[in-house]
């Protein structure tokens, strides 16, 4: 199998060594924190599990799927979700975020492309089958997806633009996944449209007003929700606001700190968008967050160069590195995923679906 590398940029061998610095930081249990002692959160760690895949890490990676196997819920309010935030002794935080559990359906899907192995996508089917249960409870009539449940099953009163958009990929993926096991979804399917709509449409008061988060502008073009003829002009209104260009993504609009991880899904929206060239420009400034021991900072504050949080690296941080330079070099099987979403199912013709609707 090849691995990803990006020549003249980074080397095999250099992403190679960030993999490694996450199989090092996972738990004999599979879980896979932020860093040695802290939290994980379900969907960073299936970001890792992902790049541990795509670097031929895949015992680690499928050790990562059964942590998720174990520890999700079986019933009560939270049947077929986890929680927001586990420590290696506990839960730190209890409420069930739908995005973080959407996600289980995009990395088996990517797990399944890596390695085709069919006994694999059987076995986690019906992990996938509850987890997108449990986050279609929380659509809203308009389309969104609520941003989470509390654990007495109250759920949160706001959609978020960026959960809905990542929900829009996973639910793809979901269905994807449904359609090779032989399992079809087409409450899923019109799920997914009224969803995309709302993202393309963005109704009034569907999602909580978040214009300052770099997520919010691209996670739309990332999700494959906007038509592609749109992606690159929606990126382009807002380009002066979020990149500092040379450096990277901003996290936040009003703040010159540059994150790794925000930068490297904003070159792969650029590869969606058709502009390579600003992909590259974006992943090589993510790359200054990579040290020489292979892990990767979380920010950088620029351009002073100042690491914030202070020496903090993570591991998914060295994960979103690993996966853009997939997609940028279309190394593995699966580096189409997040770039090429004419692989995935179709979002059926929304306009129609909502007009039948109303």
């Amino acid at each position: 199998m090849p691995l990803p590398e990006v020549p003249g940029v980074i080397t095999a061998e250099d992403l190679q060594l960030t993999a490694s610095t996450i199989a090092e930081w996972q738990l004999p249990n599979g879980m896979i924190p932020w860093f040695p002692g802290g939290h994980c959160d379900p969907w960073n760690h299936i970001e890792a599990a992902m790049a541990l895949a795509c670097t031929g890490h895949l015992d680690e990676a499928e050790s990562a799927y059964d942590w998720l196997l174990h520890t999700q819920h079986e019933s009560g309010a939270g049947a077929g979700g986890w929680h927001q935030y586990y420590l290696s002794d506990g839960i730190e935080d209890t409420k069930f975020d739908a995005n973080v559990i959407a996600y289980i359906a995009t990395g088996v899907w990517h797990h399944w492309l890596m390695t085709r192995d069919r006994g694999f996508l059987e076995r986690m089917w019906s992990s996938v089958d509850q987890a997108i249960e449990f986050v279609l409870c929380l659509q809203t009539s308009s389309g969104p997806i609520l941003w989470a449940r509390h654990e007495d099953g109250t759920p949160w009163s706001y959609a978020l633009l960026t959960g809905s958009s990542s929900i829009c990929h996973s639910l793809r993926c979901a269905i994807a996944i449904g359609e090779e096991l032989g399992h079809d979804r087409p409450d899923w399917e019109l799920s997914l449209a009224h969803l995309a709509h709302a993202i393309r449409t963005k109704p009034e008061g569907a999602f909580a007003p978040k214009e300052r988060w770099a997520m919010d502008w691209y996670y739309p073009v990332l999700s494959g929700a906007l038509d592609k003829k749109d992606t690159l002009s929606h990126l382009e209104a807002q380009r002066e606001k979020f990149i500092i260009e040379g450096y990277g993504v901003r996290c936040v609009s009003d703040q010159d700190w540059v994150t790794a991880a925000e930068t490297c899904e904003c070159a792969m929206a650029y590869l969606i968008a058709g502009d390579r060239t600003s992909a590259l420009e974006l992943f090589q400034g993510a790359l200054e967050m990579r040290q020489e021991d292979g892990r990767c900072l979380t920010g950088l504050v620029q351009p002073d160069h100042i690491s914030f949080p202070e020496n903090e690296c993570t591991t998914y941080t060295a994960a979103a590195i690993i996966l853009a330079a997939d997609a940028i070099s279309g190394s593995s099987p699966a580096s189409s995923l997040f770039v090429d979403h004419s692989s995935l199912p179709d979002i059926i013709d929304t306009e129609s679906v909502v007009k039948e609707k109303d």
